[in-house]
């Protein structure tokens, strides 16, 4: 259960993502990063039996975050980046 609730809200942020790019000042980007299921204690905890290699891991959405809030993604905006 909750699939629904879960693939409502998201589809929800990724709107809204592309709704407030279309808002706001000049020069402030609004992006966001969609990771799937997160290599964490508290899934691994929850989920012991899955099968982790395809999990990801808090590195590589750190990556995507620092990209977004560099200089190089100055011209990035509505962008919704699945990691």
């Amino acid at each position: 259960g909750g699939f629904t609730a879960y693939t409502v809200a998201k589809a929800g942020l990724i709107a809204l993502t592309r709704a407030l790019a279309g808002e706001v000042a000049r020069g402030v980007t609004v992006n966001a990063v969609l990771p799937s299921t997160m290599d964490t204690p508290a899934n691994r905890q929850a989920m012991p039996d899955a099968d982790r290699s395809e999990w990801v891991s808090t590195d590589a959405v750190a990556e995507v975050v620092a990209y977004l809030a560099s200089d190089a993604a100055a011209m990035v905006s509505g962008a919704t980046i699945p990691v």
